[in-house]
């Protein structure tokens, strides 16, 4: 499983000529890392100085940690969605039932596999929030890890988006299709809204 091996080995595992881990592995990654940032953020926010946003910065501590689990639980259930892909890809044709049982197995787990990056855009957009919201009040020394929070989640959106295109187009189901699209279609672009607009404030801070 991606959440319990060493960097190392996931890193030498997405680098070889093996369909899984890949992009949709890495872009929950990208958000769980965005999630700790905002964690580690919060943990810098406290003491005397902070005393009056305790609660407040408690509960996006919460949030993040939550969110950095449930990102992780993310990597591991693309990977494994992928792999169903394959596999169903591999399973026998050699009769006209055959044919038809691999065709439907193939597009069970194509919608699987959209599915994965389609929570992944949603969780990418609330580590976005989170972030946003411990800005105004943020530690000063580690303000420029509020817009590495917010780029990790931006790249997690934009690649899961990708993910979710290259499944969808291999769908048949037009009602599969559509649902998928109700749920996610434009999903990614505001959390890259959102991303960019706070990357620019804390920029423009940082340079004030």
């Amino acid at each position: 499983m991606i959440s319990s091996e060493t960097i190392n080995d996931y890193l030498s595992r997405l680098a070889s000529r093996q369909p899984t881990p890949g992009g949709g592995a890495a872009a929950a990654l990208h958000a769980a890392q965005g999630a700790a940032l905002v964690a580690m953020v919060a943990r810098y926010t406290t003491g005397a100085k902070y005393e009056q946003h305790a609660a407040f910065v408690n509960r996006i501590t919460s949030a993040a940690d939550h969110l950095i689990v449930e990102a992780l639980r993310l990597a591991d259930a693309d990977e494994h969605a992928f792999q169903a892909v394959i596999d169903s890809y591999k399973l026998p044709s050699s009769t006209d039932d055959l044919k038809a049982a691999r065709k439907a197995a193939i597009q069970d787990a194509l919608v699987q596999a959209a599915h994965t990056p389609a929570e992944l855009i949603k969780v990418a957009g609330e580590i976005v929030d989170l972030a946003t919201e411990i800005f105004d009040v943020a530690n000063p020394n580690v303000i420029s890890d509020v817009a590495a929070a917010a780029d990790a989640a931006r790249a997690a959106a934009t690649t899961a988006r990708v993910n979710i295109d290259i499944n969808v187009v291999a769908i048949n189901d037009a009602d599969a299709r559509s649902r998928l699209a109700e749920q996610t279609d434009g999903l990614e672009d505001k959390v890259v809204l959102a991303a960019d607009s706070l990357v620019k404030r804390v920029r423009e801070r940082i340079l004030a």
